[in-house]
């Protein structure tokens, strides 16, 4: 199983990201947001994490084909094979529908916006329904992502704001005021090395503002 890779970005052809990996060039498909983050990127060395599968179906006689489908994070990636195991989804029809960052479609399906996600390519109505019966309760740690292309904000590990999501529950806050505690801490560009620290910041933060 290919979990990753690294190389030169040789070119960006459609949904196809061609990587030198010496001898060896991959063609790696990617989603529209992971295209337009490479676009100006042609040359360099970068890495993208991966998900291997076969393509085809032997019983039905066609050819089976290998293929890699990279993103920029692992958190895009997971999301990815979330969103491949709905019914009636799989692979193709998800690479098409992600054109948009994994935190707004994880927002979308979490406020079970089905007009939002019909919006996407290859999305229809119906489709839209399953998504959100299937993965509404799964979406908070992708909803709190930090967007890589914020300015300013340093990436967040996914886990230090899953677990702080989690903690605010526990202590007793509903899930948009957790998101809204964590969404201001983060603002201030700080990177939380764990859920204590970010906790404690706050906290800290709304004593300030009661002061």
């Amino acid at each position: 199983m290919i979990t990753k890779i690294s190389g030169q970005l040789l070119s960006l052809t459609g949904d196809i990201a061609t990587l030198c990996v010496a001898p060896f060039e991959y063609e790696v498909a990617i989603p529209e947001f992971t295209r337009r983050h490479l676009q100006g990127r042609i040359g360099e060395v970068i890495s993208l994490h991966t998900i291997h599968y076969i393509e085809g179906n032997a019983a039905q006689g066609s050819r089976l084909t290998p293929k890699l489908v990279g993103f920029l994070t692992t958190a895009e990636r997971d999301f990815f094979e979330l969103f491949c195991s709905v019914d009636g989804v799989g692979v193709k029809k998800a690479l098409r529908a992600m054109t948009k960052p994994v935190q707004d479609t994880a927002v979308l399906i979490e406020q079970q916006d089905a007009k939002g996600l019909s919006s996407l390519p290859g999305v229809g109505p119906a489709t839209a329904e399953k998504i959100i019966a299937t993965l509404r309760r799964k979406m908070p740690r992708f909803a709190l992502l930090v967007r890589q292309d914020s300015p300013g904000v340093e990436p967040q590990t996914t886990g230090v704001v899953e677990e702080t999501f989690q903690a605010l529950l526990v202590l007793g806050h509903s899930e948009a005021d957790a998101k809204r505690l964590i969404d201001q801490a983060i603002a201030g560009g700080k990177k939380f090395k764990d859920s204590e620290s970010m906790i404690h910041a706050i906290y800290q933060r709304q004593t300030g503002q009661a002061d």
